[in-house]
């Protein structure tokens, strides 16, 4: 069980009460692509800008950030425009460099939440900071270390702490560039309910035209806060050219969110539903996939004239699952019940093919 929490307010600017949304590049590039972009937004009303001054490439040879260099054109953007400034950091000497230049939010990146030893240096380093300090989920989907992160970091004395949901590494290939797996910050928000959470919809998505319907869903869900790759020029960038827009588009995103109201005395209840909606979905598509193989028996039984009902293989069945329902706790009759409806179904797929 996880150590509880000890959080406060993050007091974060916003011209509503939610989202709160973070934008900039996702690197400093130059001084003037900094400047221009950080302009453009404080134009359009953005409270907190973020670029990357370190940057954790896949692979060796990549554009990797200016360190220091990118950290003094930050500091201008605050002292110009008054928006607050925030980065990456990956080790304690990054913490440091921030500090020296009194940034205002650190977050900690996806390929270092998913290691315990840089997580516990980075913790001891950010000891006595009064900033807001935010957690990415780890690049694969284990709930328990990104919470491990996380209570590292409050450890330390952190408690203006949010956590940031980027989506997760997947084998698969999907329309996504991470897998939203949206049931993992679902159970993040009922374990630590009074703990903020971001999404970084362009990370997520990896292509500009996500980061709207993304958005949305993360608001519907009760996230907190947005962090939005902003670029002046998004095609010429040196690093995630395809997941940036610029300050007028992200400024039209966010002017087209609806924020949905949040009762606290049903929030609890919604969180769980919205579980059983996405579990819900799986068994559907599990069934479905079941019905397939059910009619590919049935070509067979079809093409080896073999009849539909087969007593022993249903007996079978329905004893393995009840013993199965009795030790997960659920009631053998119930699991009886429900077997014989899929079987019944299965039967009648069957018979149409046999009979065509």
């Amino acid at each position: 069980m996880e150590k509880e929490l000890k959080l406060e307010a993050l007091n974060l600017p916003s011209d509503t009460k939610r989202p709160f949304v973070i934008a900039g590049p996702c690197s400093a590039e130059t001084e003037e692509q900094v400047m221009t972009t950080a302009r453009q937004l404080a134009i359009k009303g953005c409270h907190m800008f973020r670029a990357g001054v370190w940057k954790p490439r896949t692979k060796p040879g990549g554009f990797e950030g200016h360190g220091e260099p990118a950290l003094k054109w930050m500091a201008t953007v605050k002292q110009e425009t008054g928006m607050l400034i925030g980065t990456e950091v990956a080790t304690p000497e990054h913490v440091e460099l921030a500090m020296k230049y009194r940034l205002d939010i650190l977050w900690i990146g996806a390929r270092t939440s998913a290691n315990p030893f840089a997580m516990q240096q980075l913790a001891d380093s950010m000891k006595g900071l009064d900033i807001p300090i935010f957690v990415k989920n780890p690049v694969n989907p284990d709930l328990e270390l990104w919470i491990g992160a996380l209570e590292r970091i409050n450890q330390a004395g952190i408690t203006k702490l949010a956590a940031i949901h980027r989506g997760f590494s997947s084998f698969d290939k999907s329309m996504y560039r991470n897998a939203p797996m949206w049931q993992i910050p679902i159970e993040l928000r009922r374990r630590i309910p009074e703990l903020p959470i971001v999404c970084d919809p362009s990370h997520m998505g990896g292509k500009r035209e996500l980061i709207a319907p993304l958005s949305q869903q993360a608001l519907d869900m009760g996230f907190d806060g947005l962090m939005i790759e902003s670029h002046c020029d998004p095609d010429k960038a040196w690093s995630d050219a395809k997941q940036q827009v610029t300050p007028e588009v992200c400024d039209y995103i966010v002017g087209m969110l609806i924020s949905r109201d949040n009762s606290s005395s049903t929030e609890g209840i919604k969180l769980l539903r919205q579980q059983i909606d996405k579990i819900d979905n799986d068994l559907m598509d599990l069934l479905a996939k079941r019905m397939r193989v059910c009619r590919e028996i049935g070509e067979y039984k079809k093409e080896n004239n073999i009849q539909v009902l087969q007593t022993g293989r249903y007996n079978e069945i329905l004893d393995k699952r009840g013993v199965q329902a009795s030790l997960t706790g659920m009631s053998p009759d119930f699991i009886k019940q429900v077997f014989e409806h899929i079987h019944e179904e299965s039967v009648r797929q069957q018979l149409e093919i046999v009979n065509k």
